[in-house]
């Protein structure tokens, strides 16, 4: 009866949620202590750019707060443009938490002004003893986390070590259950 409901619009399901993205925090404390894996000091968020003063406005009001709180937590910013015209906020510092906190800063101020479904993705970048890249990737549509590793070659990742990672991790991070929802994502600017 509740899946008839939902279908005739009665009721809304329930969106994925946010504090989920908190969760990379107090992994990183594993990814350190117990992995050998540090971050590369970057992360991003990456979203579906609209040309409305309003969009564009909030935008350039949260970077404009990363910008003047750096004074504080070292955080940069600055922004690309993909091929496939997604635009890449990227944030830079040395502390980990500070990239959690001005990615969920630049989400919520999405989500709040009515584009979260603009979002699609968090990616933190961190890097293994051997200084190899490896990401993080959250998909805010699904409220989960997801592994990439890039592999030598173009365009070809590493699966065994992604999966390695991912029983790494345990229960430290609301992981994508669904292999195939793995999306990869080339060219990452960090």
């Amino acid at each position: 009866m509740g899946l008839l409901d939902v279908i005739l619009g009665k009721r809304k399901l329930a969106g994925p949620a946010p504090d989920r993205l908190f969760a990379i925090s107090t992994a990183y404390v594993k990814f350190e202590t117990e992995l050998g894996v540090t971050s590369r000091g970057s992360a991003a968020i990456v979203f579906q750019p609209l040309s409305n003063s309003d969009f564009q406005s909030i935008v350039s009001d949260m970077e404009e707060v990363v910008r003047g709180t750096s004074s504080d937590s070292g955080v940069t910013v600055d922004s690309s443009d993909d091929s496939y015209g997604f635009r890449w906020l990227v944030l830079r510092g040395t502390g980990f938490d500070d990239l959690v906190v001005g990615i969920n800063g630049v989400s919520s101020s999405l989500e709040a002004g009515g584009y979260g479904e603009r979002v699609l993705c968090a990616v933190f970048a961190f890097e293994d003893k051997q200084k190899r890249p490896l990401y993080w990737i959250y998909n805010y549509k699904r409220g989960a986390f997801y592994p990439f590793v890039p592999a030598a070659g173009d365009q070809q990742r590493d699966n065994e070590r992604e999966l390695v990672f991912k029983a790494q991790v345990g229960n430290e991070l609301p992981v994508e259950q669904e292999l195939e929802r793995w999306f990869p994502l080339w060219g990452i600017p960090i």
